[in-house]
C-alpha cells in the first residue's frame, strides 16, 4: 500500500493496488469506447446542396472562402441587396454567384444591378442556369451529351482559365449564347461548361456548375487553378453572395456536415466515465473507526478467543449452573443447605415451594455438572447454557404468575 500526500484536513489518503487498477481499467474502457463510437457511429448527413460560404458539406464552398483568404485575396461574404454593389469599388472586386436563387419578381432588378457592376470595372463568378441570365446576354441549353459521371472538360484555346487544364465538371447545361464578346474556355464534348464575356469595362466569368469551387472539388490541382484565374489577381476583395441563395450565420448552418452527434455521443460518455473515476475517490475523507481498547466488547471478545483457544469449555457451563443457582436462592427461595442436595431433590424442594413441574431444571443441573472431568465440545456447551438461561426465564415468568 502506497502513501499519497497529506489531504488538506490533515488525513493521510492511502491508495491501494486495487484503486490503481480500478483506474486503469477505467482508463482502458474509456479508450476503448471513444475507438467504438469513432469506428461505427453513423456517418454524418451531409444532405445540404446549397454552394454557400456557411456550408462545410460536400456541395458547399467555405473550403474555397477561406483560401482565398490565405492566398493574398480579401474574401468576404455579401448578405446585402444586389441594389447595394452601387456603393463596392467594381475594379478591385469580384462577386461569386454560386448557383444563385432569384424569386421571377426580382431576376430583372438583380440582373440590372450585376450588369451596373460589370459596367463599371467589375469581375462576375456566376454558375448554373439562373447564374447565366443573370448575366447581360446570357443564355443557356440543354447539354447535347449525356454523361454518367463527372465530364472531364477539354481546355480550349490559351486564355487563363483553359490553361487551368482539364477540370473535373459536371455538364447540366450548356452555354447557348455565342456572340462576339464570348470566348469558351472549356467544353465537356462540344458543349462550351466555361466561358468569359466582356461587359463593359468588366468581365463575366460562367461555369456549368460550382463544382470546381465546392469543397468536394476544390482538391483537385486543376479546379483550384480554374478558381483562381477566374477570381483574378491576389490582393482582389472577392465578395461571395449569400443573399440570393438563403445564407445565413446561425451557428447550427456553418456548423452543418460536421459529426454533431458522434461528438455529442463521445463527450457524454468520456465526462461518464470522468465522474465515475473521480467520485469515488473524492469525497469525505475520514479516519478509520477503531474500538476502544478498554471497551467491554473487545474484553467480551478477547476472554472469548482465550476460552477457545484453552478448550475451557467446562467455564461456561458452570458460570452458567451457578447464576441459575444465584437466582433459586435469592428469588425462589431455597436454603443454601437445599441448593447443596442431588438436582432431583432441588426440583422436589422447587414443587414443593412454587409448585409445577420442575423436572427440566434437575436435568439441565445435572448435565452441567456430569461435563466436569471431560472436554464437551463447543455446540453441546452453547445449548447447555442456553437451556439453564431458559429454565432461569421461565421460573421469572412463573414467579410472576402468582
Amino acid at each position: 500500500m502506497s502513501t499519497v500526500d497529506a489531504a488538506p484536513s490533515g488525513v493521510t489518503v492511502h491508495v491501494s493496488r486495487q484503486q490503481k487498477r480500478f483506474v486503469l481499467l477505467l482508463s482502458a474502457a474509456m479508450l476503448a469506447a471513444i475507438l467504438l463510437v469513432s469506428f461505427f457511429a453513423p456517418a454524418a448527413e451531409d444532405d445540404d446542396l446549397s454552394p454557400s460560404s456557411y456550408n462545410s458539406g460536400s456541395a458547399g464552398v467555405k473550403a474555397a472562402f477561406l483560401l482565398l483568404k490565405k492566398l493574398g485575396y480579401n474574401s468576404e461574404r455579401w448578405e446585402g441587396s444586389t441594389s447595394d454593389l452601387g456603393g463596392v469599388d467594381a475594379p478591385h472586386t469580384t462577386l461569386v454567384l454560386a448557383n444563385p436563387v432569384v424569386p421571377p419578381e426580382d431576376q430583372a432588378d438583380v440582373a440590372d444591378a450585376i450588369e451596373d457592376f460589370l459596367d463599371r470595372g467589375g469581375r462576375v463568378i456566376a454558375t448554373g442556369v439562373n447564374g447565366a441570365y443573370l448575366i447581360p446576354g446570357g443564355e443557356t441549353a440543354e447539354p447535347t451529351e449525356f454523361y454518367k459521371g463527372l465530364c472531364i472538360s477539354t481546355p480550349e484555346g490559351q486564355g487563363r482559365l483553359a490553361l487551368a487544364g482539364q477540370v473535373s465538371m459536371e455538364d447540366p447545361v450548356r452555354w447557348k449564347s455565342d456572340t462576339v464578346a464570348t470566348r469558351v474556355q472549356q467544353r465537356c464534348g462540344g458543349d462550351a461548361v466555361a466561358v468569359t464575356l466582356k461587359v463593359g469595362q468588366g468581365e463575366a466569368v460562367w461555369w456549368s456548375t460550382p463544382l470546381p469551387m465546392s469543397n468536394r472539388g476544390l482538391k483537385e490541382d486543376a479546379s483550384l487553378k480554374l478558381l483562381l484565374a477566374s477570381a483574378g489577381e491576389p490582393g482582389r476583395h472577392v465578395l461571395f453572395d449569400e443573399s440570393l441563395h438563403g445564407g445565413t450565420t446561425s451557428v447550427w448552418d456553418q456548423a452543418r456536415g460536421l459529426p454533431i452527434r458522434s461528438l455529442l455521443i463521445q463527450s457524454g460518455i468520456v465526462a461518464l466515465l470522468l465522474v465515475l473515476s473521480f467520485g469515488r475517490r473524492s469525497g469525505p475523507v475520514r479516519a478509520t473507526a477503531q474500538v476502544v481498547r478498554s471497551s467491554p466488547l473487545e474484553f467480551a471478545e478477547s476472554m472469548g478467543h482465550l476460552y477457545n483457544k484453552a478448550g475451557a469449555t467446562q467455564v461456561a457451563t458452570s458460570g452458567a449452573r451457578r447464576r441459575l443457582l444465584r437466582y433459586l436462592h435469592e428469588r425462589c427461595g431455597l436454603s443454601h443447605e437445599a441448593l447443596r442436595r442431588p438436582p432431583v431433590e432441588i426440583a422436589e424442594a422447587l414443587k414443593h415451594r412454587l409448585g409445577g413441574n420442575w423436572d427440566t431444571v434437575a436435568e439441565h443441573l445435572a448435565q452441567s455438572m456430569d461435563g466436569g472431568d471431560r472436554a464437551l465440545s463447543s455446540k453441546t456447551v452453547l445449548a447447555l447454557v442456553k437451556a439453564l438461561d431458559s429454565d432461569m426465564e421461565a421460573l421469572g415468568k412463573h414467579l410472576k404468575s402468582q
